[in-house]
């Protein structure tokens, strides 16, 4: 049994990282001034066209340094973790690349793959979003431009029209189930496509809620018995037709923006990302014209459910980390001053202005955020993406990429009906036992 950072990616992968990482020399060069010369760096990211917020920190920075020219690097975003990776081994990595979760973050760092950034950790302002888990030994190796939580999108229209009250910030689990069943059964009567809601393929969509929501939940325990009661929600909502059924969604490819955007579904539990998706879909012609609005994540039980209270949810942060393959002076102090940027007021009301969730959420950021053509701005809205506590879905841990991966396996035989939720509970735990812990 293997309980190494081998368990995470394998004996191969974690070896090469570890090589790379020696070979590259990890100590960074001293801070030097801003450099007056031409300086070009490389930043990863993915889906360029339909994901601006790459573009959007470069064509930010570059205006604020014409000596400093920002090169974008696409990466298949099904595939980023496994192709970034192998170009590190390769040595062929950009000089700043993405942590797009938590999930390998432990495998980036122990591996020697990551610069400390300590120094720009220390500049940003008390509170931004999701620093502390970048954070080991008391050195931060990312830095968080964006902190998005898990918030319940709802179309007030198909509300309407199913005669069913529109969520108040109260909502507990079974207040969601409810509705969903509600909404399908009366819309559904004269439109068998349509449903409630709409909860996508991902194991976060039931998963990350348990996580975060259930009391002493661990990944690491090997443990999974919290993770019932909200299969057993799910897998009744599926069966009594309050949302499409999981073989459906997988065999069909559905779209969890085509689900909402084309009102197919009157909620989604979808993260914060998709607010600037949808406005986009919707400026396109890809998404129907409808009243919408954000409530909070339903909530376990009624102790943190109401808007006089803090709701819990779940999102990991995306930050960006330094290729320690930078050998040159010049192009460490730009990359380092690339990740202020993007932490700053400034590339947070950049990003805000295109209906990303920014780690920094000053005042000016939300006032940014908030007068955004087409945003819901109801106050519960408001309330939903301003006030949460978030915790990871992917807690950092040498154990966490191997654990969701078999959780992931629960996940698919639960939802396709291949194992009882017992069953593939049991499963789950004998293997984490046997495997990775």
């Amino acid at each position: 049994m293997n309980r190494s950072i081998k368990a995470v990616l394998g004996v191969a992968a974690a070896a090469t990282l570890a090589l790379a990482g020696c070979s590259s020399g990890n100590e960074p060069p001293a801070a030097e001034p801003f450099p007056t010369g031409e300086v070009t760096i490389t930043l990863a990211g993915w889906s360029l066209a339909s994901t601006p917020e790459f573009q959007t920190l470069k064509e930010g920075f570059e205006a604020l340094h014409s000596n400093v020219t920002v090169e974008l690097v696409e990466y298949d975003a099904a595939n980023y973790d496994t192709q970034m990776i192998a170009d590190l081994t390769a040595g062929t990595a950009p000089d700043i690349y993405v942590q797009k979760n938590l999930k390998n973050f432990y495998t980036y760092q122990d591996g020697g793959q990551l610069v400390d950034v300590s120094d720009v950790a220390s500049r940003l302002p008390a509170g931004t979003g999701g620093l502390d888990f970048y954070k080991v030994d008391g050195k931060a190796y990312a830095i968080p431009y964006r902190q998005d939580s898990w918030v319940l999108y709802y179309n007030k229209d198909m509300f309407d029209a199913a005669g069913v009250d529109y969520p108040d910030g109260t909502w507990t689990w079974d207040d969601y189930a409810d509705a969903a069943k509600a909404i399908s059964a009366a819309l559904q009567t004269s439109d068998p496509t349509v449903f409630g809601t709409y909860q996508h393929r991902w194991q976060s969509t039931v998963q990350g809620f348990a996580l975060a929501q259930s009391k002493g939940a661990s990944l690491d325990s090997g443990d999974y018995d919290w993770l019932k009661p909200y299969y057993e929600r799910v897998v009744g909502i599926q069966a009594a037709k309050g949302q499409v059924d999981h073989g459906t969604s997988q065999t069909g490819n559905l779209r969890y923006q085509d689900m909402f955007g084309k009102q197919k579904a009157a909620m989604l539990p979808m993260g914060t990302w998709y607010v600037a998706t949808l406005l986009a879909d919707r400026e396109a012609g890809n998404a129907d014209e409808f009243a919408w609005g954000l409530a909070p994540a339903p909530q376990f039980d009624s102790s943190t459910a109401g808007t006089d209270k803090t709701p819990v949810t779940f999102g990991d942060p995306t930050g960006l980390g330094i290729n320690p393959a930078i050998a040159d002076g010049a192009k460490l102090t730009v990359a380092k001053e690339f990740l202020a940027y993007a932490a700053s007021i400034e590339g947070a009301k950049a990003l805000a202005a295109i209906g990303i969730t920014p780690a920094n959420t000053s005042d000016e950021v939300v006032a940014t955020y908030f007068a955004l053509d087409g945003i819901a701005t109801d106050d519960l809205s408001k309330f939903a993406w301003g006030k949460h506590n978030t915790l990871p879905e992917n807690p950092v841990s040498e154990y966490t990429a191997a654990l969701q991966n078999i959780l992931n396996d629960l996940h698919t035989a639960v939802m396709t009906g291949s194992a009882s939720i017992d069953e593939a509970i049991a499963t789950a735990e004998q293997r984490a036992k046997d495997e990775v812990l």
